[in-house]
């Protein structure tokens, strides 16, 4: 569908990639990743026409269109939610009017024998014809559809764009780039202003969508469900992966060990010529073979061995105050903003030393709920905060109070004590303020990098209940590493608002459930609540939970959603059932893909061993190669069967 061909760019004569190449086809699901700054925007705006390579072809026939969703983008509107999304079908909305110009027309001549009424008639019916092989007048429902999946709701639709923030205008851009149904799709970052809900609808419409799909996310949960296909930009080229991200990452990791060892031999190579250039330079006798060495030198192309960051950097909250067994307790808590109420009835208890998450649709009172317990604004009800509690908080608004006079260094330098003063440069590298980049000033940093650098003060202040409002925006996957480990080990108490799955994982045991004007507690960490909604939404949930059930938050099994009484119990036990035997079948899978991973590597040794003549006529070599071959044709077509088998469990669940 779109061929790279030979593709090089420059900035300052300094390469980013060169002599690129590579195809997308139609339906590729394709996750573009690679250390921050290797050029994946670059190579987005490249595909979709916005910037023009160095050098090197991309060829889009000319029928093929192209949705570009940027990271960042300026919008500038005065209409409502629905005229805007409307705009993406500008081509049927034109046809309509073209279509009710002809029927008045029609309606108002008598000219009906004559060949130009006729003609009138032939035009108005093939449009009309067309104007149903486009939908018709269906739009508006789809139009609708969309824009809930993203998380409007029906009241949203007639709103001005205006009064909307940032992240809200980015979802009416992504309706609109949606609702185009582009050849193909390009998405740099989609999530960032997304929800847990909403991020799920727009999992399933991109595999559900029948075009070419090319993503950057940091959302590893988000792309490894999406994608089927990675593209790595790595030392200025790219290397092409037909799998998944989570399948990439194990094809990396063996490809760095072969480019390591390839490498380590060359360098021996290199080293064991030049000895011999420099021990027989002046011997007249060995003058051919030294001037033959030279050459080989000369004509040696290096190996690039993948960028890997092999340091380990593990970061320690500084020591605190031991805060109280109960850090927040709320009872009864409630939020209006005039006549709407943002929450009510709002009771629970967070224990020391507790992860949860506070979660739900954009909207329903998770940052409202933490400026009432930072004492930001008023509310009315009881909200006590525990003996000794010492708050460090990170909201978006914190990078704005960085002082704009320092350094990157120095404002990490102000803040570090102890041994942390000693590793201020790992600690920037892993948050990708490495090398020069920490002598920039705070003033010239783009706001996802400075909310970076306020999300790195806050890690080094002594605290001992963190409170974290969407942490993980503006991280890339390794720096998402590097504070999840820290929050994990951290001894004191930690509330998280946030939708990244993937970070959730294995941190939280307790997750809060915000949605229709209350609170509901779910033991279990994020997947359990995932779980406990498959059958339902989160909307759905709440609709059919009974007023009484949610004036407050408890951890009984009430807080679930609700059942019908009467089949509740069997349909509890046959869902447990289809988990189990989903699991049974995952795990027979996994076993598969191991097996089938250890006897390619052991082929893959075998063909080595057979590149040496001794080894030409081995028989022994030969028959368990052959064997081997056969029980890995045998054991592919196993997992074949066994993942049709799972995904059939799957839909069945």
């Amino acid at each position: 569908m779109i061929s790279i061909d030979h593709l090089s760019v420059e900035f300052s004569a300094k390469p980013l990639f060169s002599d690129v190449s590579f195809v997308i086809n139609d339906r590729d699901r394709i996750a573009l990743v690679g250390k921050n700054g290797a050029g994946k925007s670059t190579m987005l705006k490249i595909l979709c026409g916005l910037q023009k390579p160095t050098s090197g072809e991309v060829s889009v026939p000319a029928t093929t269109t192209i949705g570009y969703l940027p990271q960042v983008m300026k919008i500038a509107d005065d209409t409502t939610v629905r005229e805007e999304a409307r705009k993406a079908f500008a081509d049927t909305t034109a046809l309509q009017q073209r279509l009710k110009d002809m029927e008045n027309e029609m309606a108002e001549r008598t000219d009906y024998e004559s060949d130009d009424y006729n003609a009138l008639v032939e035009r108005f019916t093939e449009e009309h014809e067309r104007f149903i092989m486009m939908g018709g007048s269906n739009y508006e429902a789809e139009m609708e559809r969309t824009l809930i999946g993203l998380g409007f709701e029906r009241t949203d639709f007639d709103r001005p764009t205006k009064e909307f923030s940032g992240g809200w205008r980015m979802r009416i851009e992504l309706a609109k780039i949606l609702l185009k149904k582009p050849d193909v799709l390009l998405l740099d970052e989609p999530t960032n202003h997304l929800d847990i809900e909403s991020i799920q609808w727009l999992e399933q419409y991109l595999q559900n969508f029948a075009k070419a799909v090319v993503l950057v996310s940091h959302d590893r949960a988000f792309i490894n469900n999406v994608t089927n296909r990675t593209l790595e930009i790595t030392c200025g080229h790219v290397e092409d992966y037909k799998v998944k991200y989570d399948q990439y990452v194990v094809l990396r990791k063996e490809r760095r060990e072969q480019q390591m060892r390839a490498y380590e031999n060359q360098q021996k190579e290199i080293a064991d010529a030049k000895a011999f250039i420099e021990r027989f330079r002046y011997q007249a006798t060995k003058a051919v073979q030294v001037q033959q060495k030279i050459r080989q030198l000369e004509k040696i192309v290096p190996i690039e061995v993948d960028e890997v960051d092999n340091k380990v950097m593990h970061l320690k909250f500084p020591p605190c105050l031991r805060s109280g067994d109960y850090p927040v307790i709320c009872e009864n808590v409630r939020k209006d903003y005039g006549s709407h109420t943002v929450f009510s009835d709002v009771t629970f208890t967070i224990k020391r030393g507790e992860k949860v998450a506070f979660v739900g649709k954009n909207g329903e009172g998770k940052s409202t709920l933490v400026k009432c317990i930072m004492g930001e604004i008023p509310f009315t009800g009881k909200l006590k905060i525990g003996h000794n509690v010492q708050i460090g908080y990170f909201a978006q608004n914190q990078a704005q109070l960085l002082d704009e006079s320092l350094s990157i260094y120095d404002t990490i330098d102000r803040v570090a004590t102890g041994e942390m003063r000693l590793k201020i440069n790992d600690l920037l590298g892993a948050f990708m303020f490495g090398g020069e980049t920490s002598e920039k000033k705070v003033k010239v940093l783009s706001g996802g990098e400075r909310s970076r650098l306020a999300m790195i003060r806050l890690l080094l202040e002594p605290v001992n209940l963190l409170i974290l409002d969407e942490p993980t925006n503006h991280l890339d996957m390794p720096s998402k590493d590097v504070l999840k480990e820290a929050i994990k080990a951290f001894d004191g108490t930690a509330i998280i608002v946030s939708h990244d799955r993937d970070f959730l994982d294995g941190l939280v045991s307790k997750v809060y459930e915000f949605g229709g004007g209350h609170v509901r507690e779910h033991l279990g960490g994020i997947y359990d609540y995932l779980r406990a909604h498959n059958a339902e939404t989160i909307q759905e949930a709440i609709q059919d939970t009974k007023p009484q059930d949610k004036a407050t938050v408890n951890s009984s099994p009430a807080s679930q959603p609700a059942k019908a009484p009467v089949s509740g119990a069997a349909s509890y036990e046959a869902h447990k059932a289809q988990q189990k035997k989903i699991r049974k079948v995952q795990r027979a899978v996994e076993e598969s893909e191991k097996k089938i991973a250890k006897m390619e590597a052991r082929v893959k040794e075998l063909d080595s061993m057979f590149m040496k003549s001794e080894n030409a006529s081995n028989m022994e070599l030969v028959t368990e190669y052959t064997d081997l071959k056969r029980a890995l044709d045998e054991e592919n077509d196993r997992w074949l069967l066994l993942s049709e088998e799972l995904e059939k469990e799957k839909r069945n669940k």
